[in-house]
C-alpha cells in the first residue's frame, strides 16, 4: 500500500515510504547526527529493502533525504512498532521534521498492519529523543513508561550509556 506524502511544518520538505536508493543518504544523515550508534552502510541498504514499510523519509524539495525514522513490527508483540533509529539532517533540525516522521510512520504502520504502541530506547544524555518521544505521547494522548532494557554493562566495549526503554501506549488519535 502506497500512501501519499505528508508535508512537514518545513517548506518544501515531504515524508513518505523508504525507497532502496535512500540506504547510502540515510547512513550519511545517521553518521553526521553525533548520537545514534552507527551502523554499517550496507545495513541502511538492507533496511531501506527489507523494512520499507516501516520507515518514513523526509525529503526536501529535489527530493533528497534530509531526515528518516526507521523501525519494524516485534515479531513477539503484535502491534508494536519499535522505532530503532531518528535522524534529521543538521540543516533540518528543530524545526519539526522528527516529530512529522514519527507521526507520518505510526499513522502508516497503523493504517497497514494496526498499532497499538510505540517502542523505542533512548540514551540518558540523549535529550532530543527524549522529547520527541515525550511529546508523541502527548499528542497521541498515550502514556510513556520507562526502564533500562539494556544496562551500559550489557555492552562490549566501555563508554555505552544505558538503553532506557520508552514504551508509548495505548495509542489513539493525534490530539489537534
Amino acid at each position: 500500500m502506497t500512501t501519499a506524502p505528508l508535508t512537514s511544518p518545513v517548506d518544501g520538505v515531504s515524508v513518505g515510504p523508504a525507497r532502496t536508493t535512500d540506504g547510502a543518504e540515510l547512513w550519511r544523515i545517521a553518521r553526521g547526527s553525533g548520537e545514534l550508534d552507527l551502523n554499517s552502510p550496507y545495513s541502511y541498504l538492507l533496511w531501506c529493502r527489507d523494512f520499507a514499510d516501516t520507515t518514513a523519509v523526509a525529503r526536501d524539495a529535489s527530493g533528497r533525504p534530509v531526515g528518516f525514522a526507521t523501525g519494524y513490527l516485534r515479531p513477539d508483540a503484535p502491534g508494536t512498532l519499535f522505532v530503532w533509529q531518528v535522524a534529521v539532517q543538521g540543516s533540518h533540525r528543530g524545526t519539526g521534521v522528527a516529530g512529522t516522521l514519527l507521526d507520518a510512520l505510526s499513522d502508516r504502520v497503523a493504517a497497514e498492519h494496526g498499532l497499538g504502541r510505540i517502542e523505542a530506547t533512548v540514551t540518558p544524555g540523549n535529550l532530543a529523543s527524549d522529547r520527541l518521544f515525550r511529546s508523541y505521547a502527548r499528542r497521541h494522548g498515550a502514556d510513556l513508561t520507562q526502564e533500562v532494557l539494556f544496562p551500559s554493562a550489557a555492552f562490549p566495549t566501555a563508554g555505552h550509556e544505558s538503553e532506557v526503554l520508552y514504551r508509548i501506549g495505548p495509542l489513539g488519535s493525534p490530539a489537534s
